[in-house]
This record gives C-alpha cells, sequence and structure tokens, in this order.
C-alpha cells in the first residue's frame, strides 16, 4: 500500500473520537511518527505513521503544499551595492 500523502496544516478527521469529543486533528509534525493536536483540547500527540494512516477516515482541509492553490514564488534579494 503506497504511503499516504500528509501535509502540515492538514486537518483530518479520525475514526475514533478523543476522550474530549472531538474527531478532528491538526497534523503538527511530520516523519516516521506524526504529531498531530487535537483542535477542541488541543491535546499534542505522536502517534507512528501507519497506525495514523489507518485510523484516517477523510481530510477537512489540506495543508500548504497539497496541490491546492500554487504556492507564491520567491521573492529575489536585492543586488549588493
Amino acid at each position: 500500500m503506497p504511503v499516504l500523502k500528509l501535509h502540515l496544516g492538514d486537518v483530518v478527521r479520525t475514526r475514533k473520537t478523543h476522550p474530549c469529543g472531538s474527531d478532528q486533528w491538526e497534523i503538527v509534525r511530520l516523519g516516521a511518527d506524526i504529531g498531530i493536536r487535537c483542535l477542541r483540547c488541543g491535546r499534542r500527540v505522536l502517534i507512528a505513521r501507519p497506525k495514523l494512516e489507518r485510523r484516517i477516515k477523510e481530510f477537512v482541509r489540506r495543508g500548504p503544499g497539497a496541490g491546492g492553490a500554487p504556492e507564491p514564488a520567491p521573492v529575489p534579494l536585492p543586488p549588493k551595492v
């Protein structure tokens, strides 16, 4: 199974709810372990990537760099005098 493309700032809905009652999480760290933050109570959790991929029900909102709007071009530096 291919790796799910996750980006910082993505908001995902999970299959199970958090004890506070929310099921929406924002991705705040990427790597082998994914850092997620509950949007209701602010709790941060580190979870293994394969485990999170199985628990994701849907994407509520995609973060920057997810293929939505193009990123702005970098501003060139002024010439040195």
